[in-house]
């Protein structure tokens, strides 16, 4: 029996989630249709869209810019959110909660939410071998992305995190809000500085953010570096990795996030496991 997903965003042709998910399918045996779903920007349309969806047979949906905060309020209203979700105040992955269907709720009540954005780059971090145990780490950006991954980053035991944002008020803002959605997050002493303040030496530098690509030169301290960059954008040149690798850093885009993201969603709406080296070794000869 053929299971139905679909990515929703806008745009959306650009997406890969079809490719990605259709080579998980195929790794684990089983038979699904994925197709990208162009939605209005809005939340009317939005939530007419997930619910036509899962009332129609769809199993799992996934959700990209810009209606990941949408997702989160829909499922607030609705079936619940993960914790992960719930601190990320976002959520890229929608599901029915089956708890609740037992129960003689409503499929448009029962749509549930979680974030696999933070674990899927953690995970990829992990496979790359980059020591996140103990490790003094920077964050570069407080927008809707550095949101998602805070919580995953503690939970991997770094020793240390310092969130900079070109405004800093947005950084001390989201640290506050994490803090009070969290004990978890709560627990850890989170700095907060400038983005041209940043300085010194850590262990993993992240850019949550576009930096470098409209601008000749990059609006960071001459005396930053790292051990190993990371930007969670892909698909295109990079200065950001470019100026740390020039410094000696291991570096890495996004693209193994993306692809360790999507092998969290697909867990989560199969109950399969995805051998995520094997599926990008796959993704990458195509």
């Amino acid at each position: 029996m053929t299971q139905h997903f679909i990515v929703i965003g806008n745009p959306i042709a650009h997406s890969k989630s079809p490719q990605i998910h259709t080579l998980f399918a195929a790794q684990v045996g089983i038979d699904i249709r994925y197709q990208r779903q162009y939605c209005p920007d809005d939340e009317a349309s939005f939530t007419a869209v997930i619910e036509a969806f899962f009332c129609g047979g769809g199993v799992g949906a996934n959700v990209t810019v810009p209606f990941k905060q949408v997702a989160y309020d829909c499922c607030v209203a609705r079936g619940g959110l993960s914790e992960h979700a719930k601190v990320a105040g976002a959520v890229n992955t929608l599901l029915l909660n089956k708890a609740l269907l037992n129960q003689g709720v409503p499929v448009t009540e029962a749509i549930y939410g979680d974030n696999t954005d933070g674990q899927g780059l953690v995970n990829h971090m992990t496979s790359l071998k980059w020591p996140l145990k103990g490790a003094r780490v920077a964050l570069i950006g407080a927008g809707g992305a550095a949101r998602g991954i805070i919580l995953p980053l503690i939970e991997s035991g770094i020793a240390a995190l310092t969130i900079a944002n070109r405004t800093v008020s947005k950084a001390t803002n989201l640290v506050n809000e994490l803090s009070a959605a969290s004990p978890t997050v709560n627990e850890q002493q989170i700095e907060t500085c400038r983005t041209a303040e940043l300085d010194g030496q850590f262990d993993i530098i992240i850019n949550a953010t576009s930096i470098g690509l409209s601008d000749d030169t990059l609006p960071i301290s001459t005396e930053l570096n790292c051990h190993y960059a990371y930007d969670l954008m892909y698909g295109r040149p990079l200065p950001f990795l470019q100026h740390f690798a020039a410094r000696g850093a291991q570096t890495s885009d996004g693209y193994g996030m993306l692809i360790g993201q999507a092998a969290l969603s697909f867990e989560r709406w199969t109950g399969h496991r995805i051998d995520v080296i094997q599926a990008t070794e796959e993704l990458n000869k195509e």
